[in-house]
């Protein structure tokens, strides 16, 4: 009896696994995704309302509409398909920069650096929900430690400044 539950178990599992991997990035994602911002800092803790529409354009089917509101107010992306076998993806701000970002897992990862500042954006996706994360640190307050040897390198350390993270859903 123990051994036909341990089957129907791993089976199951199997199926769950199975299911989760079939989806297809981002075509089973596609649509808008309401809630709210909650944005911490040294200043405090804000909130704002906050939406993401990932939708398809007339264009292509490699090219996707990226668009953020923050608090009413768009911003105007592009997502661009460069390999998808590989998650390979481009952020198109539009605007001569264009940022790389890597399909893993259900989410979509982003690392840059402007104006001195480091930030990785995350967005993991769910049947109906995003998890939507920014992390921001400045460059100038990168701390060392270690101490430059072969057996001990030093090891560069960024604390982080601003914590962005919404909970969407479509």
């Amino acid at each position: 009896m123990q051994r036909f539950f341990t089957v129907c178990f791993l089976l199951l599992s199997w199926g769950v696994i199975r299911a989760q991997n079939s989806q297809r990035f981002p075509q089973d994602f596609l649509g808008v995704y309401k809630g709210t911002l909650v944005i911490n800092s040294a200043k405090g803790t804000q909130t704002i309302p906050m939406e993401f529409h990932l939708t398809p354009t007339d264009s292509s089917t490699t090219v996707f509409t990226y668009q953020l509101v923050y608090n009413g107010q768009p911003r105007n992306y592009t997502l661009i398909e460069k390999d998808k076998t590989k998650g390979l993806y481009e952020i198109d701000e539009n605007n001569g920069i264009v940022l790389p970002a890597n399909y893993v897992a259900n989410t979509l990862y982003s690392f840059f650096e402007v104006q001195g500042n480091l930030l990785t954006t995350r967005l993991s996706f769910t049947n109906n929900s995003l998890d939507f994360e920014i992390l921001f640190t400045a460059v100038k307050n990168k701390t060392t430690t270690g101490k430059g040897t072969k057996e001990i390198p030093f090891v560069y350390g960024y604390p982080i400044s601003v914590v962005q993270r919404a909970v969407l859903v479509k």
